[in-house]
C-alpha cells in the first residue's frame, strides 16, 4: 500500500457511533498500511455557500504535497471492488507519496477541490451522508487490502 492513506473529510460534528464504526476499520487496516484521518471543521458568517468554500480551502490547505488526491463525488466514476483493489495496488507500486480521499460535509464538496483532484470516485448515483460514505470508505478500504493480500474478507459475487 502506499506510504500513508488519508481520509479527510468535512462536517459539523464529529458523532461518536460513526467514529467507534471507523475506528474499527481503521484498526484493520493499520495492520497493512499507515492510515490517517483528518476532520475539517470550519465556522464560518456567511451561510452555506461561505461554509462550503471555507471548507474547500481548509481541505486544500492541509493537504500533504504532493499527494494523490481522490475525491467522493456521485459524478465520478463508480468501481468494483476489485478494480479499486487493482488502482490502489497500481498507485502504491507507483507512487510513493500519500494518497488522500476528500469527503464533503452536508453541503458536498468545494468545486475548487473537485477540479484540482486527481480522480472522482463514485459510489453510485445517490447520495450518501458524509458520515456514512467515510465509513463506506474506510470498508472499502480494507476490503481492497483483502483482496491484494488474499486474505479471507471478500467474497466474488456468484
Amino acid at each position: 500500500m502506499a506510504r500513508e492513506l488519508r481520509i479527510v473529510w468535512a462536517g459539523r460534528h464529529q458523532r461518536k457511533p460513526w467514529e467507534t464504526l471507523c475506528e474499527d476499520y481503521r484498526s484493520r487496516i493499520r495492520r497493512y498500511a499507515s492510515i490517517r484521518d483528518q476532520w475539517i471543521k470550519v465556522r464560518s458568517k456567511g451561510g452555506d455557500p461561505a461554509r462550503r468554500k471555507a471548507e474547500g480551502e481548509a481541505m486544500l490547505a492541509g493537504l500533504p504535497d504532493p499527494s494523490w488526491t481522490i475525491v467522493l463525488d456521485p459524478r465520478g466514476k463508480a468501481s468494483s471492488s476489485e478494480q479499486f483493489a487493482s488502482e490502489l495496488r497500481r498507485l502504491a507500486d507507483e507512487w510513493p507519496h500519500p494518497i488522500v480521499f476528500l469527503i464533503g460535509s452536508d453541503l458536498g464538496l468545494d468545486e475548487e477541490v473537485v477540479r484540482q483532484a486527481r480522480r472522482r470516485l463514485s459510489f453510485g448515483p445517490m447520495i450518501f451522508g458524509h458520515e456514512l460514505a467515510r465509513l463506506v470508505l474506510y470498508e472499502q478500504i480494507y476490503r481492497a487490502i483483502c483482496i491484494d493480500r488474499g486474505i479471507k474478507y471478500h467474497r466474488s459475487a456468484f
